[in-house]
This record gives C-alpha cells, sequence and structure tokens, in this order.
C-alpha cells in the first residue's frame, strides 16, 4: 500500500476501491473470523501499518486509522472498509516491485485475507479503538497484543491455541535466553512434532526489545518451575 500524502486523494481512491470491491466481496459472512484476523493482521501486515486496536505503529505502508477515520466520520461502516482492504491486498494501488512503495499482492489469500478483511473492517478508523486490556502486568499485555494466544496454550493468559506447543508443557525449566531465542528465532530449536515455520520469524521487528523482555519474564512466571537469566545461559 502507498505513501499517499494527500488524504483527499486517499479517500478517492478509497471510494473507486469500494464501489468496485463490494459487489464481489462477500462482505458480511459469518465464515469470516475477526479474532483470527487480528493475529494475521499482526502477523503480516503489522510490519508495515499502524492500527490501534493491534497495537502496531509500523510507518511503512497508510496509517489505516488515518485512512478510514474520514469514511467512518462520513457514516461509512465495517462492510464498506471489509471490502476496500479485500480489494487493495489482491491488486495493490500502485503497483510494482519496491515495498516501500507499493505492496505486494495477496500478503493474505483465501480465508485468511476474510479474516483480516473483518477485523480491519471492525476496527479500522474507529474513535478510541485500542487493544483490549488484560490482567497480568506488561507482559501479559503484550502477549494478548500479539496474538499469542491463538496459537497457543497458556493457562495463565486463558487462552487454548493448539497450533503452537502448549506453554505449559514446554516452558518449565527453560532459562529466559532460551524462551527469548523461540520468540525471535523460532526456527533456530524446532518443538518436537511440530514443522519448521509454523512460528511467525518477524516478532523481533514488530514487538521491541522491552516488550519482548516482558513477555519473557511473564512467561517465565506464569509456567511455575520456568526461570534463569540471560546470563546463566550465556546467550
Amino acid at each position: 500500500m502507498s505513501k499517499l500524502a494527500n488524504p483527499i486523494r486517499l479517500l478517492l481512491v478509497l471510494a473507486a476501491l469500494a464501489a468496485v470491491a463490494l459487489p464481489a466481496s462477500g462482505c458480511g459472512t459469518s465464515s469470516a473470523d475477526p479474532q483470527r484476523g487480528r493475529i494475521l493482521f499482526i502477523q503480516k501486515c503489522g510490519v508495515c501499518h499502524t492500527l490501534a486496536e493491534a497495537g502496531t505503529t509500523a510507518q511503512i505502508g497508510p496509517n489505516l486509522d488515518d485512512a478510514f477515520a474520514a469514511a467512518r466520520a462520513a457514516g461509512e461502516g465495517g462492510d464498506t472498509v471489509e471490502g476496500v482492504v479485500k480489494a487493495q491486498v489482491e491488486f495493490p494501488r500502485p503497483s510494482n516491485s519496491d515495498p516501500a512503495v507499493s505492496m505486494p499482492a495477496d500478503v493474505v489469500t483465501g480465508q485468511d485475507l476474510e479474516d483480516v478483511a473483518a477485523y480491519v473492517g471492525l476496527y479500522a478508523g474507529v474513535p478510541g479503538a485500542a487493544p483490549p486490556k488484560v490482567p497480568g502486568g506488561p507482559g501479559a499485555q503484550v502477549f494478548a497484543n500479539n496474538g499469542c494466544g491463538g496459537c497457543h496454550t497458556l493457562a495463565a493468559a486463558g487462552s487454548g491455541g493448539v497450533t503452537g506447543p502448549n506453554l505449559n508443557e514446554v516452558l518449565p525449566g527453560q532459562t529466559a535466553a532460551m524462551i527469548e531465542e523461540s520468540i525471535v528465532d523460532p526456527n533456530a530449536h524446532i518443538a518436537k512434532g511440530y514443522p519448521a515455520n509454523v512460528m511467525p520469524g518477524n516478532f523481533k521487528t514488530i514487538i521491541s526489545s522491552s516488550e519482548i523482555e516482558q513477555l519473557v519474564q511473564y512467561l517465565i512466571s506464569s509456567t511455575a518451575k520456568g526461570g534463569g537469566s540471560k546470563k546463566s545461559s550465556g546467550g
């Protein structure tokens, strides 16, 4: 998605996209899962776009809250935003080989696109939208903001994801350095029974170092037997 400096120009583009996209977009279908879309957005789209509800602040592409704020104020609903998102992902404007100027086509496809578009349709440009607050301190908030519970089971967070390992089972006994490595370089040591590349490898770029430290400490304290420090592992 290109950087369009003129807000009026952006709105005209969005309006044109909406007119084309809505008839074939399937908006409003019950098959979309916005919560799954939130996780995918953070992983796939948050590296380029700001969206307050997702807790993302990247500035490579347009700020999606700013992009859709005027449309929301004019009374446009989530279906319109959803249709625009689908059209822009499938047919980026402009389209070229420079990722700093143009979003690659098909960043997400199929059901993933349905879910991401539904999520963005719910929250982009909505005044006051912010990541849901959770108990447990700053590390728990990092866990929630980045959709970790969508893939992992962690009793303290009340999550039951099964795409990745059960953290209550695999984290006890690991040092802080080992846990951090699993977050920032997940293919360094693949958990038994799981293939490579299941967990996104870009968390080091989309989560700040201080938030990663908060997340690691939260995971240690939440999995009873976890402990250790970076120094103890030599990492």
